[in-house]
């Protein structure tokens, strides 16, 4: 709870805590508009929660707490205090629940406040672009709040809010991914038929750089993955997600799709298969079978890592591991996209609620008192729906509270952790929802050909 409270004093102490919209992180962003500087804010309270996440759950954090005088139950005691903290709940994935519960609850607040907010005209937009030492004291309020709830069926609930949340974020991580390849692909086709024909060689390279790591992918989930008289969901898995990629990769290069989407092409489609290979090795490891899901660190040391036969779990919880880390990096690099995205993908503007973007605006507007302002470039319409945004953090903070947790099913009653067959079927079937996705922004022109999908 301490270093929760000293980052967000470091974090009030960083930003404008001015009410008014202009005055946002002007000092620290020269050139910027208010709506991408207010997502980026919020984007770093995301952050933020997800780093003091990552701190309780570090190894021996417990027993460094235990070490304090009269902080932890059962600790290092003070004569004539009683030690008050159950550090049992205050580390771990009791923690991590709390934290991500308190930042879920602290987004659907503003997702619910912000709906229909058509201008920065409307006085709710200003409590969207200001005001924000208020909204770190709320977050703090919530988060001292959850810490407080009991344990009873709270964890094992809002495990499936997870389940649930984290299902619909894979779906918008796949189409940021979408929309960052097909925004990557135009601007280097454009410089390429400019004259310069270096660009063409870098998407080549790129693009069998993707392909050659998706099927490198596949073969290792064949190897490690798949038993030959065992584990008949993950060879359904692996063979399908490889059949649906290179379905996909031969459709976006059709001469129907190339004439109606000129810009489409196999690097949106190399960066799809590698993810799909990714979210399709994050399923395996959540299976609860431990002969088909051998951990990176057994794979690497040539360990068994199967569980005896007759023995119960032993409750050693695996806080970190690789597909955890990769979902990491892509969850933060899908966050601060979302904040700064300034997409002309028609498909994935409708689908992420944005308007068609125009670039990062002028500079900011310096006023009377010297202080440098940002543009308010939202007088006449928001860029981004407001409600959908908080809508999109509210899922990453159930995301990150699956994936900090391995996506585990807690046992209060054992105090440990269950892999479960639930979080493989969640993250398979986003899959496929996304590729689904990504198949229909190619063949939406063709179906629909008086519509605009440029």
């Amino acid at each position: 709870m301490g270093a929760c409270l000293a980052l967000c004093s470091l974090a009030s102490c960083a930003s404008c805590l001015c009410g008014s919209a202009p005055c946002l992180l002007c000092g620290c962003c020269p050139s910027s508009n208010n709506s991408t500087i207010t997502r980026l804010v919020f984007s770093f309270f995301l952050l933020m929660g997800t780093f003091v996440s990552v701190i309780m759950i570090l190894p021996g954090m417990e027993t460094q707490l235990r070490k304090i005088p009269g902080f932890c139950k059962g600790g290092t005691s003070i004569p004539g205090i009683e030690n008050q903290v159950d550090c049992n709940v205050i580390v771990g994935y009791k923690s991590v629940y709390r934290m991500c519960f308190a930042m879920t609850c602290f987004f659907f607040l503003f997702c619910a406040i912000m709906i229909r907010v058509r201008s920065s005209k409307d006085p709710r937009a200003a409590i969207q672009n200001g005001f924000w030492f208020f909204k770190f004291l709320i977050l703090v309020g919530i988060t001292v709040g959850a810490f407080f709830i009991p344990d009873g069926t709270f964890h094992d609930v809002w495990f499936y809010f997870g389940l649930v949340g984290s299902f619909i974020f894979i779906i918008i991580q796949l189409i940021l991914l979408i929309d960052f390849a097909h925004s990557w692909n135009k601007a280097w086709v454009e410089n390429a038929e400019n004259g310069n024909k270096c660009w063409f060689a870098g998407l080549l390279s790129f693009t069998v750089l993707h392909y050659a790591l998706a099927i490198a992918a596949v073969v290792l989930f064949y190897i490690y993955y798949t038993m030959p008289d065992n584990c008949t969901e993950h060879k359904v898995f692996i063979s399908l997600n490889l059949i649906f990629c290179v379905i996909v990769s031969i459709v976006s290069i059709l001469p129907k799709i190339q004439a109606a989407q000129p810009y489409s092409g196999l690097l949106q489609a190399s960066i799809i298969s590698l993810y799909t290979m990714y979210v399709t090795w994050s399923a395996m490891t959540n299976n609860p079978n431990r002969k088909c899901n051998p951990s990176l660190l057994s794979l690497v040391s040539n360990v068994n890592t199967t569980q005896p036969s007759g023995g119960s779990p032993t409750g050693q919880v695996q806080w970190w591991d690789a597909q955890g880390i990769v979902g990491l990096i892509i969850f933060l690099f899908c966050t601060l996209y979302a904040s700064i995205r300034s997409s002309s993908n028609t498909q994935v503007n409708k689908l992420m609620q944005t308007e068609e973007g125009g670039g990062s605006g002028g500079e900011g507007v310096v006023g009377e008192d010297g202080i440098r302002r940002a543009v308010d470039n939202e007088e006449e319409s928001v860029t981004y729906n407001y409600s959908f945004f908080h809508f999109h953090l509210c899922l990453a903070s159930l995301y990150i509270m699956m994936t900090l947790t391995n996506w585990y099913k807690p046992e209060t009653n054992t105090q440990v952790m269950q892999s479960t067959m639930p979080a493989v079927w969640v993250k398979m079937s986003s899959s496929w929802l996304g590729l689904g996705l990504y198949l229909w922004t190619l063949i939406a022109p063709l179906i629909f050909p008086d519509r605009d999908f440029s």
